[in-house]
């Protein structure tokens, strides 16, 4: 059980919250600057839905390739370093989205993009995780709020230079410049010391904390393998979901026949529903329990998308796409805080492995709704909206659900094999709450 549960989160403790929240709100607002402008770029560069959606799955293809080094990046450097100057080199990357005059070049960029962000993301929830073990209690559903909370700043604020007609340009150095000096100041105010060091500083451990510490050292088996296929399997759902309106949302709604301000509001309502769900998620989840939130997350997203499909206008798909993004607000914390409790691992070796896989959703939505759209319609593609609901709903089991009578998290359901994942407190600590 860590010190702060009793004492209360320090003044350092604080300021290194306040810090990587600042580290999730900048990573959040970088990259979601570019995304309004997605209908501009395609016209730009003559780009049909299948080669644009070519081009965008760039990124997610550079975020895997990348995204195993974010381990071995924080053991050299320290989650806080990789992240906030992670932060400043991926705005940098952005300012050269104008600069392409070909869909491969923008495919470049978008793969140099990716990969930053996938070893900033890793680093900033390892970080965001250390300052929750300082708390002692659930605070990284409220980080992944307030990296909503930058999304829909960034969407914003693309939304708003694409009415006005700001030069690309202009728009992505002012963005760039902007969040970078945030990054750096941020800095200064995270957590000091090597990356375990909140796991080492403890009270007297008791006999679940003993149970925690005796699971992390079996080895590395099959009951592992299969959780953290369907905690990989539960974050790209989650991925996918976000990735519809962050890369097909504009291009939608402009279907609809929405002017290109308006168009840009398809994200912004998504990341809007998002945060509100992850501001309150931890409440909610506490309450109910990770499992049942996401089974109904996955309900609510596959049923309001649907909806939007079916009956297609401006206000309906605005609805849809809020609907997905609250469904789905808790689901990639809560894959990650599984992932990251699981016995048998090093400490951060599942968070790392999740991180990865959640990038497969990103890299095969883009080219599917692409290729699906130029077939048939993208109203079709967007199905794959709802099909992500549906295998959320179902995954969900595997997460652990509300809290016993005793105060311990009810064990998650082990994807069928030989071997099982030890129940109880050697599998969720009871000093780490849900998230």
């Amino acid at each position: 059980m860590s010190v702060s549960r009793t004492t209360g989160p320090t003044r350092d403790a604080r300021r290194a919250r306040a810090a990587v929240a600042a580290l999730f709100l900048t990573n959040g607002a970088v990259f979601f600057n570019v995304v309004p402008r997605y209908p501009q770029i395609k016209a730009d560069l003559g780009l049909s839905n299948a080669l644009l959606g070519a081009a965008l799955a760039a990124y997610p293809v550079g975020a895997l390739l990348a995204g195993l080094l974010a381990g071995a990046a924080i053991r050299r450097a320290g989650s806080a370093r990789v992240a906030s100057f992670g932060i400043v080199l991926t705005a940098a990357a952005t300012v050269a989205i104008p600069f392409a005059r070909h869909g491969s070049v923008f495919a470049a960029v978008l793969f140099v993009v990716g990969a930053l962000d996938a070893i900033v993301d890793v680093a900033q929830n390892a970080h965001g995780l250390r300052v929750q073990r300082r708390y002692g209690r659930s605070i990284v559903n409220s980080l992944h709020g307030v990296w909503s909370i930058g999304a829909v700043l960034g969407g914003l604020m693309g939304s708003a230079a694409a009415g006005l007609h700001l030069p690309l340009a202009a728009h992505l150095t002012l963005s760039a410049t902007l969040f970078s000096l945030v990054a750096l100041v941020a800095y200064r105010f995270t957590l000091p010391g090597p990356e375990d060091a909140e796991r080492t500083v403890a009270s007297v451990p008791g006999p679940g904390d003993r149970a925690a510490a005796h699971a992390r050292r079996r080895p590395f088996g099959a009951a592992a393998v299969r959780m953290l296929a369907a905690l990989g399997v539960l974050a790209a759902c989650g991925s996918l979901v976000e990735d519809a309106g962050a890369s097909w949302g504009a291009l939608f709604l402009t279907d609809l026949r929405a002017d290109a301000a308006t168009a840009g509001l398809a994200v912004v309502a998504l990341q809007v529903a998002m945060t509100a769900g992850r501001l309150a998620g931890d409440r909610v989840v506490d309450r109910f329990g990770q499992r049942t939130v996401v089974r109904a997350g996955g309900v609510l997203a596959a049923a309001g998308m649907g909806a939007a499909l079916a009956v297609p206008s401006v206000p309906t798909a605005l609805a849809g796409f809020a609907l997905a993004g609250l469904g789905v607000a808790t689901l990639v914390p809560a894959a990650m805080h599984t992932a990251d409790e699981l016995p048998g691992l090093p400490p951060g070796t599942g968070l790392t492995i999740v991180s990865w896989l959640l990038r497969g959703g990103f890299l095969l939505s883009p080219p599917l709704v692409g290729v699906v759209a130029d077939r048939t319609s993208l109203r079709a593609g967007l199905l794959t909206v709802v099909l992500a609901g549906v295998v959320t709903a179902i995954l969900a089991r595997v997460l652990v659900n509300r809290r016993s009578a005793t105060g311990r998290d009810e064990p998650a359901a082990v994807p069928a094999g030989p071997a099982a994942v030890p129940a109880g407190p050697a599998a969720v600590p009871a000093d780490r709450g849900p998230v």
